[in-house]
């Protein structure tokens, strides 16, 4: 009977350690796709919020000052 329990506890042990490693290696491969995705990102040419809204005001202002013009 006690080695049966020590064949038991031995195989939790490795149960425990295998799920553990699974649960390292899901988050390290979540840390790097998201690292990637991130540099991907980072090389297209895209604009911040601010940026956009501040040509978006200075589009505005171009075109209100060549309405009065034309007027």
């Amino acid at each position: 009977m006690q080695t049966e329990n020590h064949l038991i506890d031995d195989l939790v042990k490795v149960i425990n350690g295998a799920a553990g490693t699974f649960v390292g290696m899901g988050r390290e491969a979540e840390n790097v796709l998201k690292d990637r995705l991130r540099e991907w990102i980072g090389g297209l040419d895209f604009v911040s919020r601010d940026e956009f809204e501040t040509l978006k005001m200075r589009v505005e202002a171009l075109e209100a000052a060549s309405k009065k013009d034309n007027a």
